[in-house]
This record gives C-alpha cells, sequence and structure tokens, in this order.
C-alpha cells in the first residue's frame, strides 16, 4: 500500500519560500533545486514547495485552498507560535482564538496557503 507522506505546496518563488520556511521550521531543506525544494518533516513526511509555473497539469485557483496545520501540545504552546510568528511579520489572517477543538490561529506564507497552529490531541 502506498503511504501518504508528501504535501505539496505550489510557489511563486521556491527559493524565497525555502528561506521563508527555513526560519519558520527552524531546519534545513532536504532537497533545493531552483524549480522544487522540500523539508523532511517528523516521522518521514515531507514539505514540497514547487514552482508554480512549471507545474503540470497546472493548478487552478489559489493557495487558500488548503492548510498546513502544525499541532502542538498545550494551550501555552498554541499562544507561543502565535507570538512568535507575530513576531516574524507573518499575516495573520485568524488571530488567536478559541474554537470547538481548542485554541487555534491562521497565518499566511508568501503565497497566501494557510498555516494553522491548533492543539495536538491523543
Amino acid at each position: 500500500m502506498a503511504k501518504a507522506n508528501l504535501i505539496v505546496l505550489y510557489v511563486a518563488d521556491p527559493l524565497a519560500s525555502v528561506e521563508f520556511y527555513r526560519k519558520l521550521l527552524g531546519r534545513e531543506p532536504v532537497v533545493t533545486f531552483p524549480t522544487f525544494s522540500s523539508f523532511e518533516l517528523q516521522n518521514g513526511f515531507v514539505l514540497g514547495l514547487w514552482a508554480k509555473a512549471g507545474v503540470q497539469p497546472q493548478p487552478v485557483g489559489e493557495g487558500s485552498r488548503a492548510e498546513l496545520a502544525f499541532m502542538v501540545e498545550g494551550e501555552d504552546a498554541v499562544r507561543a507560535h502565535y507570538d512568535e510568528w507575530r513576531a516574524m511579520g507573518l499575516p495573520i489572517a485568524q488571530e488567536l482564538t478559541k474554537m470547538d477543538f481548542g485554541p487555534t490561529f491562521v497565518a499566511l506564507d508568501p503565497d497566501g496557503h494557510r498555516l494553522r497552529v491548533c492543539l495536538f490531541d491523543e
């Protein structure tokens, strides 16, 4: 059976996105090319950044059709990420708020992809 372990974001400028995610994730990419780069995350999960202009077939719509969620343990961790990302200058699409599943907020990457931080629930 195939293992889903990669999410690809279509981006305007992969090298600029690499710089953004390098700072956000606090790690180096494992692959870097002019049109594609990737970061290995936990448990073999991979985040790919692919130049929108070279994707075939061409993507339709804007980047806000999906979210990349960062699940953390504890409400204090959600608040800490919120404060850190605001200090980094990330645009905040949803201010820190309490929802049915707990505290959360949404920031945006340079291409408008939604980056949600929320509680990890075992």
